[in-house]
């Protein structure tokens, strides 16, 4: 018997609203709602206490990009737990899994990344990062750099880390005070900006800004520029062409590190292994997790660049920190037969040259409904900008209404988008079929003339 047959769906609600605090919720919100419970998945559905199927154009959280029910996966993680179901990397220690995954992140990431650090998630990785940076300079005899600038709007985590070096003010209002050290510089968001420059010319100027800030703290206090290549929880905002390689220019030029935060868009998700790779940048360091496992299993990590890795290693001497999950059997297991799935089913080059066009010309196609301003789409990533006039695109009265409309509507409708303000975003696994981006549209076309009619009542 499962444990979902053990309680009802109502025994399941109950239990949850007494001692389950979710993350990112109104809990008296929630208490009077209910949660969904979900119950299954299979493929790109997910199916709800209820059996109701919807389709998760959201990849769960961004990360299940090999699609649910691989039983590849599940037998990878149990053969592990069987053989050596933990052990930890302190004290001189190391397990085959965590061993042979690190090569094989060497050889699927850029060739100057040839080192990983290990951690549990995004969030950790962030939080690793920082201390690897702050350290290196530390050794270099630089130690008044430990300023890291990261951009408005942006997602990093939600330790104290990650919440300072991320953008969002809702974030930054509660739980401070926050980390010392961390700057902002303004987001490439074109669509919102005044649109009067090109969107060339915007890059540009967007990517002057981080030349500005450095000048204004002095490069000798700044150890780092840290971005997501493609803002996700942001609203998925795409930076025109100009901007990562004036972005690194200026990295470059002032000797700052350039870190890029691949958790969402690393392992295929923009039709290249990351998101660094499709900008064509070089990072001195990147942070991963979530698409690593396709999210069965919780792990993150740090790629560290020679450049980084060669002074702690030679110089350093004993880099006090880690977790005691680092380099987890299980979860490298699974990771590593993750990697070879996407290899083997070559899903990075179908996003790129199949499934990835076709969504995307689809996807383009719902800029023809009456709300909508804007699409966007790089591989299986996208948005779309709910608006109350075409010709202005200007925003409904009551901002962020339209979305949650849209949202509500949809998961109620058999599919799962997220809202961000009255931002649509969509992020499906790599697996998805041309027969079920079909559907996706569809189903999104149905939701955009729902919340019109709401909207405009």
């Amino acid at each position: 018997m499962s444990l979902l047959e053990q309680r009802t769906k109502a025994d399941w609600q109950a239990l949850d609203s007494d001692h389950y605090m979710h993350p990112f919720t109104n809990h008296k919100d929630l208490s009077e709602r209910k949660s969904r419970i979900i119950a299954r998945a299979k493929g790109v559905y997910i199916y709800d206490a209820d059996d109701n199927e919807i389709l998760d154009a959201m990849s769960g959280l961004w990360c299940v990009n090999a699609g649910y029910g691989r039983t590849e996966l599940a037998d990878a993680a149990a053969d592990q737990l069987k053989e050596l179901p933990y052990y930890n990397s302190f004290f001189q220690c190391a397990n085959p899994p965590s061993i042979e995954l690190a090569q094989m992140l060497k050889e699927v990431t850029q060739g100057h990344l040839n080192r990983v650090f290990y951690t549990g998630s995004g969030s950790e990785s962030i939080d690793t990062m920082i201390r690897i940076v702050r350290r290196y300079w530390e050794v270099m005899g630089q130690p008044k750099r430990t300023t890291i600038i990261a951009r408005k709007n942006a997602y990093h985590g939600s330790t104290i880390a990650g919440v300072s070096l991320g953008g969002m003010n809702p974030m930054h209002s509660q739980g401070g005070p926050l980390l010392p050290g961390i700057e902002h510089i303004e987001q490439p968001y074109w669509f919102e900006s005044d649109r009067s420059l090109s969107q060339a010319d915007f890059g540009l100027k967007m990517a002057s800004l981080l030349e500005e800030k450095i000048l204004k703290l002095g490069a000798e206090k700044v150890a780092a520029f840290v971005g997501e290549p493609i803002q996700g929880a942001g609203g998925v905002i795409i930076p025109p062409d100009t901007y990562w390689p004036e972005i690194e220019r200026i990295c470059k030029h002032y000797g700052v590190l350039l870190v890029n935060d691949e958790v969402i868009c690393g392992f295929g998700r923009l039709g290249e292994w990351f998101g660094s790779d499709h900008f064509k940048v070089k990072p001195d360091l990147i942070t991963f997790a979530k698409g690593v496992t396709s999210g069965y299993l919780p792990l993150g990590g740090v790629m560290v660049g020679d450049k980084v890795a060669d002074v702690l290693i030679e110089k350093g001497g004993e880099f006090n920190h880690g977790f005691t999950y680092s380099g987890h059997p299980a979860s490298c297991a699974v990771a590593i037969k993750n990697i070879q799935i996407l290899q083997n089913e070559k899903l990075i080059e179908r996003v790129k040259n199949d499934i990835g066009p076709y969504m995307q010309k689809k996807w383009h196609a719902l800029a023809e409904h009456p709300i909508v301003g804007e699409t966007r789409m790089v591989g299986l990533m996208g948005a779309m900008e709910l608006v109350s006039s075409k010709t202005s695109c200007e925003r409904f009265d009551d901002k962020g209404t339209a979305g949650t409309v849209f949202r509500d509507f949809a998961v109620n409708n058999g599919l799962v988008m997220r809202a961000v303000g009255d931002t649509i975003v969509t992020s499906p696994p790599l697996i998805i079929s041309h027969n079920e981006v079909d559907e996706l549209i569809e189903k999104a076309w149905k939701c955009l003339d729902h919340t019109q009619k709401i909207m405009t009542f």
